[in-house]
């Protein structure tokens, strides 16, 4: 297997994860100023790992 697809899939796993975080954090926001900040970062960077893990994923050609 290659090393690209496997830190692809643990990048969408991350950002899976860290979007599951966010969405927690938003459910249970009383909106104070910490609050939002920690939720807007976390989402920021579940997005960001995710859609990267997809993208290398999807662009790694599966050669053997």
């Amino acid at each position: 297997m290659n090393l690209k697809r496997i830190f692809g899939a643990l990048l969408t796993l991350l950002g899976i994860g860290s979007l599951i975080y966010a969405s927690i954090l938003y459910i249970n926001t009383s909106g104070s100023t910490r609050d939002v900040k920690s939720l807007v970062i976390f989402g920021v960077l579940g997005l960001l790992f995710f859609v990267t893990g997809i993208s290398l994923v999807r662009t790694t050609k599966d050669e053997s």
